[in-house]
């Protein structure tokens, strides 16, 4: 016993500079892997992502630059093979660990590389996958998107990853069509213009891109008129730009103008054509059998 304590201290005594040093090296960058996790957090966080994003990043170039200084202090101590063991166990535990929590690897790296592509971003209205809704939260394992009937969902990140997705307010511009039916008997030139000057005048209607109308069809008892119009729903001006109130209002104003102009709706015509009716003669012939 006292001869493996002796030589555990002359090993000490013999390694102490090369410790001191191992030491100081594996701090050091334990120093500057905290600084620069705090860096890439800042520089994350100012080009738009959101915390959470910029929080992972500067995880991951601290374990990374910790990892670096640990094999560097192991390396100054001279145990390059424990050094070289240490990546070599990693490496095959983290290919065990991958085949048990596949699933899981797979939403983690996905959300790693849905953090930096920015695709969406909270508050922002996706579909994938066949859900639709809006981004309430993003992780790395899963994003959570709420329904317009209130149904809270958590997609997985893989799935997310690996389908299109549908970003339907990156720009905040959003588009509202409906259609109207008038008489055969009118004029659809007129109509037109009706429709044009009353939408172009609704609160919340986008100059830029235009507006588009047009004839859109003839069904068995009406002609049906297309309003195509765009809102933009992250208007700092406009209190109520939502796209089903703007487009409530520009319905609205559109069967207001049609009747007040002399239109018939497409809810007051009974026939297909105005047909004029017809003159029916009938004329009694006598029998001229006896």
């Amino acid at each position: 016993m006292e001869e493996v304590l002796s030589q555990i201290l002359t090993e000490v005594e013999t390694k102490a500079p090369q410790l001191l040093v191992a030491l100081g090296v594996a701090g050091a960058l334990l120093g500057i892997g905290h600084l620069l996790g705090l860096a890439v957090s800042r520089l994350v966080r100012r080009s738009g992502h959101t915390g959470s994003w910029a929080r992972l990043s500067g995880r991951l170039v601290r374990w990374i630059v910790a990892l670096f200084g640990l094999q560097l202090a192991l390396q100054i101590l001279g145990y390059t093979g424990v050094a070289t063991s240490l990546l070599a166990t990693g490496g095959i535990a983290a290919v065990v660990l991958g085949f048990a929590f596949r699933e899981i690897g797979e939403n983690m790296l996905a959300g790693i590389f849905l953090a930096f592509s920015r695709s969406f971003e909270v508050g922002d209205l996706i579909e994938s996958g066949g859900l639709r809704g809006v981004v309430r939260g993003i992780a790395l394992r899963a994003t959570h998107i709420r329904t317009a009937d209130g149904c809270d969902i958590f997609i997985p990140s893989a799935e997310i990853f690996g389908q299109p997705l549908h970003n339907f307010t990156r720009d905040g511009l959003r588009r509202a069509s409906f259609t109207i039916g008038i008489d055969y008997g009118d004029a659809p030139d007129r109509a037109l213009e009706a429709v044009r000057a009353a939408v172009r005048g609704v609160r919340g209607v986008l100059i830029e891109p235009p507006p588009t109308f047009q004839l859109a069809q003839f069904t068995g008892s009406w002609m049906e008129l297309e309003a195509n119009l765009w809102v933009d729903i992250r208007d700092p001006e406009e209190s109520d730009r939502s796209l089903s109130n703007v487009r409530t209002r520009a319905m609205m104003a559109t069967r207001s103008a049609l009747l007040d102009a002399g239109f018939t709706l497409s809810s007051d015509t009974t026939t297909a054509l105005a047909v004029p009716p017809l003159s029916v003669r009938v004329e009694r012939v006598s029998d001229p059998t006896p």
